[in-house]
């Protein structure tokens, strides 16, 4: 497997991080350095630790786990977009009442975003490749796009308030729905 091949698995892999970072930010939850570095580095670590445990739990459970996978990442982020929407549209909440950057949020979206990587390990598996390369190149690509992406979502944030919590809500559900979409019609 090329370097090459490698960044390009890591940036589609980091996509869906990314796009969670992004609303988190413009929702307004990614303010001070420290939820952005936990947003980031723990997106990074997952993306990192999925395809390792993907490739010790080896090919005996591929047809398992491939046939939930999806739906766990789908109930997952919805889960926490409904919760994003209905903060967004809560009126009297000025202060956002959990921070997706903290607590079982981030784990919850760190699972559902890095489902995908472990899948990538399973067949980094099959295809007799030493996964651990491909495993920090796949967390550091997540680490620094998710960083771009919280610094773009700041920005939108100040731009358009309350409004894009609502947005980030209605972003964690199309993307849980995509991936949902993208297994069942495979």
């Amino acid at each position: 497997m090329t370097i090459f091949e490698i960044i390009i698995i890591a940036a589609g892999l980091a996509m869906d991080a990314s796009a969670v970072c992004l609303a988190a930010a413009a929702a307004g939850f990614a303010k001070d350095a420290r939820a952005k570095f936990r947003l980031s580095f723990h997106f990074g670590l997952f993306q990192f630790l999925m395809p390792v445990l993907g490739w010790f739990l080896g090919i005996s459970f591929v047809s398992h786990f491939k046939a939930f996978d999806h739906w766990i990442a789908f109930f997952l982020l919805a889960f926490v977009g409904i919760r994003m929407i209905r903060q967004g549209m809560d009126k009297a909440s000025v202060i956002p009442k959990k921070d997706p950057s903290r607590g079982m949020t981030m784990i919850m979206l760190s699972v559902a975003t890095s489902i995908d990587a472990l899948a990538v390990g399973l067949s980094l598996a099959m295809l007799d490749v030493n996964i651990w390369y491909p495993s920090i190149m796949i967390g550091v690509i997540t680490t620094g796009m998710s960083l771009l992406a919280i610094k773009a979502g700041t920005k939108l944030g100040t731009m358009f308030g309350k409004r894009m919590e609502i947005f980030g809500g209605i972003v964690l559900i199309l993307i849980g729905s995509r991936i949902l979409y993208s297994h069942l019609i495979s």
